[in-house]
């Protein structure tokens, strides 16, 4: 299994999804086995510490920059020297910067991350989390393999787009999830958003559990379950449909 490697200013942000949830617990080691992620802190591979990660942009403008320099530092002296890799390092690691030019993240993406983790013959994942008005162009043009984003919208950096991001992806591993089949048929998994739930009571906020779900009659159920998936994205998500999402 693949290692992470986060490259952040903030590693205190990634604590809750070590701490709430079954990702959580799948982190902590309590169930199933998930990659092992590394925090790695830039302003550690500064000579001024935090203080000199960054620097105002050349050509004037509003805002810092976080400098090429210590990143390289972060990424070749905090990670591929410490991760004791050998051979090339564009060979070792896969470098992801989260920004807005990247591809927006999604269920399809969470499952190719996902095998691509438990897939011995691939690179390591290294995530970069810009923060400020970004990086130096420099560095993602020296080293990032691939841009990512949460979606068409600006967070103060990239840790906040990065946490949905990992639990998307962990959330995935066998045995993290009590069943097994609980990610196979859930919104965005290519049939639009999943079909209405219910639980006990069977009369709740005066209505009534659908009589379909009560009658045992598991490929009724299974049919009603898939026209209520057409039903819902329809209402909820029609641009879902005009991609195609529910062919």
């Amino acid at each position: 299994m693949k290692k992470i490697w986060v490259i952040t200013l903030f590693p205190d942000f990634f604590k809750p999804i070590f701490e709430t949830g079954v990702v959580g617990a799948a982190l902590r080691g309590e169930r199933a086995d998930l990659p092992e992620v590394n925090f790695i802190n830039p302003s550690d591979y500064s000579e001024k510490g935090f203080k000199g990660v960054d620097a105002g942009p050349y050509g004037g403008g509003a805002g810092q920059v976080i400098r090429a320099d210590i990143l390289e530092n972060a990424l070749l002296d905090g990670i591929f020297i410490k991760g004791e890799y050998l051979g090339p390092l564009e060979e070792n690691l896969k470098v992801i910067y989260l920004g807005p030019r990247g591809k927006s993240f999604n269920q399809s993406l969470a499952f190719k991350y996902q095998s691509y983790l438990l897939d011995d013959t691939s690179k390591d994942l290294v995530f970069i989390c810009g923060r400020y008005e970004g990086i130096d162009e420099r560095f993602i043009e020296k080293y990032v393999e691939e841009h990512l984003s949460l979606g068409d919208f600006v967070l103060s950096g990239g840790e906040l787009a990065l946490l949905p991001i990992l639990d998307a992806i962990f959330r995935l591993f066998p045995g993290v999830l009590n069943n097994e089949d609980s990610p196979l048929e859930e919104s965005f998994d290519g049939v639009g958003l999943e079909f209405p739930q219910y639980t006990k009571p069977q009369i709740a906020c005066d209505k009534e559990v659908p009589k379909i779900l009560l009658s045992g009659h598991h490929e009724n159920i299974k049919t009603w379950r898939k026209q209520e998936r057409v039903k819902m994205t329809q209402k909820y998500r029609p641009d879902l449909l005009k991609k195609g999402d529910t062919e």
